[in-house]
């Protein structure tokens, strides 16, 4: 089912008697960390038990020891550990890469996961899947993923990362870029072609997806990029319980530049799954 993103609530809207039940983990994109999160941490308040793992590549992460062909199973194994931990199901948030490490989570612990919340997973492993779409989002994907190995492979990280920035982002998008936000950019740099290699070489079947019954929240941009668009409505299609919402004016990134119905739209998702019952009136 989709629809259209046309109004948001806030936080304030939602009875004081609601109160979270369990945790929920949130997984950043490439190249970011887990102040991707800030903001959502505020939305939810300090009721909400919000987690937010972070993955290779970050400083308190630290690099793929590079000890054999990273996958999606390496990236995800700590964030496992966690959502095994939980004596209750998690809800699982995750944007881009993150997203698609939500779903590889959620197709090895289905029974842990209450709720999926996803802006544009990233499951290229699935373009070679869903016909015409999926071909061009693909031959997209793959150009970029090319031309960043290259640069990545004799070091030429500024072009390698300018390119990826601009592609996701729009033209430019690198030039304005703060430099503080560059230079986390530059040292993500040689994890890229891991994150492609691993997502390319998910091997789960489209099909597969459809024993996922939990709640899912599908969110994309209004101007996604091919490959995530053909994505997002593979999986809206095959999901059981999903919801495709498009985010008016939002781009690959809209859970920062369009925060806050983003944000709307996560908080009235988790509210059934998430909320204890009201009081009863006297």
């Amino acid at each position: 089912m989709m629809e259209k993103l046309s109004y948001m609530k806030s936080v304030k809207d939602f009875p004081l008697e609601m109160k979270p039940r369990t945790k929920v983990v949130a997984l950043h994109c490439s190249g970011w960390n887990a102040k991707q999160w800030g903001s959502l941490r505020t939305v939810l308040g300090p009721d909400f038990d919000l987690v937010t793992p972070e993955l290779y590549g970050c400083k308190t992460r630290g690099n793929w020891p590079g000890d054999r062909p990273f996958t999606l199973a390496d990236e995800t194994a700590e964030t496992l550990e966690i959502i095994d931990a939980s004596n209750t199901p998690v809800h699982l948030i995750g944007h881009s890469y993150g997203g698609a490490l939500a779903l590889h989570i959620a197709m090895a612990r289905p029974e842990k996961i209450a709720s999926l919340a996803l802006y544009e997973p990233c499951a290229y492993h699935l373009l070679r899947q869903i016909g015409k779409d999926g071909e061009i989002g693909y031959a997209e994907i793959m150009e970029l993923n090319n031309f960043v190995n290259a640069r990545v492979a004799v070091g030429d990280y500024k072009a390698a990362m300018a390119s990826f920035i601009d592609y996701w982002n729009g033209d430019n998008a690198w030039d304005s870029m703060r430099p503080e936000y560059q230079a986390l950019m530059l040292r993500w740099a040689p994890k890229a072609p891991l994150e492609f290699y691993a997502l390319m070489e998910e091997s789960e079947l489209l099909w597969a997806y459809a024993a996922l019954k939990m709640p899912v929240l599908l969110l994309r941009g209004e101007y996604t990029p091919a490959p995530t668009e053909a994505i997002a409505k593979a999986l809206a299609g095959i999901l059981p319980n999903a919801r495709l919402i498009d985010v008016s004016g939002a781009g690959h990134m809209g859970h920062v530049t369009h925060a806050s119905d983003v944000h709307a739209a996560i908080m009235s998702h988790l509210a059934p799954h998430w909320l204890m019952p009201l009081r009863q009136s006297a």
